[in-house]
């Protein structure tokens, strides 16, 4: 048979981010996991978008926002009434677009998430859920009309959502949800070119995590259990996390990813 006359693929250019825009939600410092996605993003060419909690963030945000160059640095609290509809209101008027999203927040009132999930209240339920998992529905729906020709978005989940994890609590069944709204996510932007991924890191020593009971034995074991014999750090979900929006993954979505060792292999 003749030769195809189609060139093949710059397999290469498919993984840079160059000329790419996206937003990162969740640096809360340079332990965060959301801090190791936005470097290995930038490292592969994005142009980013950074958010900070609140005042008290902002000093610990803005070192980070501008060693990355960010673009634009915002503040977002996802529970105040209008901040997310500006940040996105910021990206059209000065970008015209976004070309992916990353979705790294968590957070439960500390009362429910040490405690029993069948002593969790009502309104602590709710606070986690909408924080951890709706906030992720909300930014998809805001973000949907900027992104065109192929985009997609990421947020991080962790093994407790698929087994019961001592101590994480409340989390997990969060957890589960976001990972199920994720695969709703990807369905339903799918025929716009928008994939949708959960990653699953395993367990990394940030500021959200050290309100875990029990961590450091969860590092121990995690380390001693992985199929690799070891922990995973933020580097490690980076460049997973920035591959994920590039074009080289431009044919997969729904996924959970896992980038802990080959722990929830044998976990």
């Amino acid at each position: 048979m003749p030769a195809s006359t189609q060139s093949a693929p710059n397999l290469a250019a498919l993984a840079s981010l160059a000329g790419k825009k996206g937003l990162v939600v969740g640096i809360a410092n340079e332990h965060s996991i959301a801090y190791g996605c936005a470097r290995a993003m930038r490292q592969f060419g994005a142009t980013l978008a950074l958010t900070y909690l609140n005042d008290k963030a902002h000093p610990y945000v803005r070192p980070l926002a501008e060693q990355l160059e960010a673009d634009i640095l915002l503040p977002l609290d996802v529970q105040q009434p209008g901040q997310m509809e500006a940040t996105f209101a910021e990206i059209a008027q000065r970008w015209g677009r976004l070309d992916f999203l990353l979705h790294a927040i968590a957070y439960a009132p500390k009362q429910d998430l040490l405690g029993r999930v069948i002593d969790s209240s009502r309104d602590g339920f709710a606070t986690a859920m909408d924080v951890s998992c709706h906030s992720l529905i909300r930014m998809a729906r805001m973000a949907e009309p900027l992104m065109k020709d192929g985009r997609a978005s990421v947020t991080m989940s962790y093994y407790g959502a698929q087994k019961a994890i001592e101590h994480y609590g409340i989390m997990g069944p969060v957890k589960a949800a976001l990972e199920a709204s994720v695969r709703y996510l990807a369905l339903e932007l799918g025929p716009k070119g928008i994939r949708v991924h959960a990653v699953s890191p395993g367990p990394i020593r940030t500021r959200a995590a050290s309100g875990i009971g029990g961590f450091d034995e969860l590092l121990e074991r995690a380390a001693a259990q992985a199929a690799k014999r070891r922990l995973v750090d933020i580097d490690d979900v980076g460049v997973v996390t920035a591959l994920l929006v590039s074009e080289a993954a431009r044919a997969l979505t729904g996924n959970v990813v896992f980038v802990d060792a080959g722990y929830h292999i044998v976990g």
